[in-house]
């Protein structure tokens, strides 16, 4: 791989790495929503370990 096609996919990677995941709460019905507190909870490896966990086999 040449440096610059290198240098190139580390400021890719880089700069994906940096952008925030944003979680995702899911409301059922706005009342709920209007009445949850701030669950500051960030589920999203959690998420993430289940849906590898589906895959695959046991």
């Amino acid at each position: 791989m040449k440096d610059n096609q290198f240098k190139s996919l580390l400021k890719k990677t880089q700069a994906k790495a940096a952008q925030v995941k944003k979680p995702s709460k899911q409301a059922y019905d706005p009342t709920l929503a209007a009445t949850r507190g701030t669950d500051e909870r960030d589920d999203s490896e959690a998420k993430e370990i289940f849906k590898e966990m589906k895959r695959r086999e046991f």
